[in-house]
């Protein structure tokens, strides 16, 4: 199963990402193992979504991260 996430930040920034393990993930994220959230620590997982295949989860995440930051938090409230 392959994750698509939305992280809320520090600065109220969010972050979009993939994973296969949402854990381990948000973990190394708090370990500042990616240059953004190094800089902007993950406060939270805000949204998740599932995908069989890592292919699906990719095309997701670029649709996301095309979105107008008031898309992304309509998305997470939804």
């Amino acid at each position: 199963m392959w994750y698509v996430y939305i992280l809320l930040c520090r600065g109220n920034f969010l972050y979009t990402g993939i994973t296969n393990d949402l854990k381990r993930r948000f973990k190394a994220h708090q370990n500042k193992s990616a240059k953004f959230t190094s800089y902007n620590p993950p406060v939270k997982i805000v949204h998740t979504e599932n995908f069989r295949t890592k292919s699906r989860a990719l095309k997701r995440e670029a649709a996301i991260k095309k979105l107008r930051r008031k898309a992304k938090l309509a998305l997470i409230n939804a």
